[in-house]
């Protein structure tokens, strides 16, 4: 939520409303600036308005808005959450780092899955406030993906390091689980603003290699693995403007990378284009709204062999 200024120097508010359906920009014209301060700024509220499309697009102008705590029943009318399975899901990915064969990176996999408190916030958790797999169990669902994606096309890169590669994927995000909050909505917790999920989870990784220094019995973690596994994680993003600490400098880190932004992409893109269980109608038109995400372009919708 956002307070904005007409051409005539009047108040308006204006937002991004959303539910587990989907979402949409809303404006409120005859809106004051004590109202505004009355609404969170990410959160829950009510609302009367009303949907005239707007370019092609969607839009709902507000007559009433006002803050609202919903009960936990309504929460899951309200979030948006994975279609598939968690526990199968959460199944497939143990049994991939089951299939990792060297032992120190073995032995790092048992440190993470034995933390029931992260595993459980993995399960839960979106990959992202707004953009990609930005619902519950996006995370989850993101990161099989990857490390199903890593499994199928692995055998076309022999010289790839096969362990490195699906543990890299494992961890790459798993420091969203304290980046994000998705109790209330989505959003950024303390430790998201000032830390972020690619520093929390090189942290994490340290910690982890240390807790297999102490288990019964002891596993020392190679310094080179441990370091090129730290690579992934702060390299995963591709380059620095995109918010990665290093540009990938291993084969297995460049791998990681261009997996994690097709999968992102084709979530974003699929999502707004071919979501079948929201399908397009008149009103929103062939082609999306401008996705900045997507170097700003407006997707084309249809499937073009069912056009005549």
């Amino acid at each position: 939520c956002q307070l904005g200024q007409t051409k005539a120097g009047k108040p308006f508010i204006k937002c991004l409303l959303a539910d587990r359906t989907g979402r949409t920009p809303g404006r409120m014209w005859n809106a004051t600036e004590e109202l505004y301060r009355e609404l969170p700024t990410d959160g829950f509220v009510w609302i009367e308005g009303q949907t005239p499309p707007y370019q092609g697009e969607v839009q709902i102008i507000i007559q009433r808005i006002e803050p609202y705590e919903p009960t936990q029943r309504e929460l899951t009318d309200l979030l948006p959450t994975t279609k598939f399975d968690v526990n199968q899901m959460f199944r497939e990915v143990m049994q991939l780092l089951g299939s990792l064969e060297h032992p120190a990176v073995k032995a790092l996999a048992d440190r993470y899955l034995e933390d029931g408190e992260l595993m459980d916030a993995f399960c839960k958790a979106p990959a992202a406030q707004m953009l990609h797999h930005a619902f519950l169990g996006g995370l989850l669902e993101h990161t099989l993906s990857l490390m199903k994606l890593a499994d199928r096309t692995l055998p076309h890169y022999p010289q790839l390091n096969r362990d490195i590669v699906l543990f890299g994927l494992f961890i790459h995000d798993l420091g969203k689980c304290a980046e994000l909050t998705w109790e209330q909505g989505f959003g950024y917790t303390f430790d998201g603003q000032l830390v972020g999920h690619i520093a929390r989870g090189s942290i994490w990784l340290e910690q982890k290699a240390r807790a297999c220094e102490q288990a019964d019995p002891p596993v020392k973690i190679p310094a080179p693995i441990l370091t090129v596994l730290h690579h992934i994680i702060l390299s995963h993003h591709g380059q620095p403007d995109f918010g990665a600490a290093k540009i990938p400098a291993t084969p297995e880190a460049i791998f990681v990378s261009l997996l994690d932004n097709l999968d992102a992409k084709m979530n974003m893109a699929l999502t707004v284009a071919r979501d079948d269980e929201s399908p397009s109608n008149a009103a929103e038109g062939d082609f999306t709204e401008k996705m900045w995400a997507l170097e700003n372009v407006r997707l084309f919708r249809p499937d073009p062999t069912t056009l005549e």
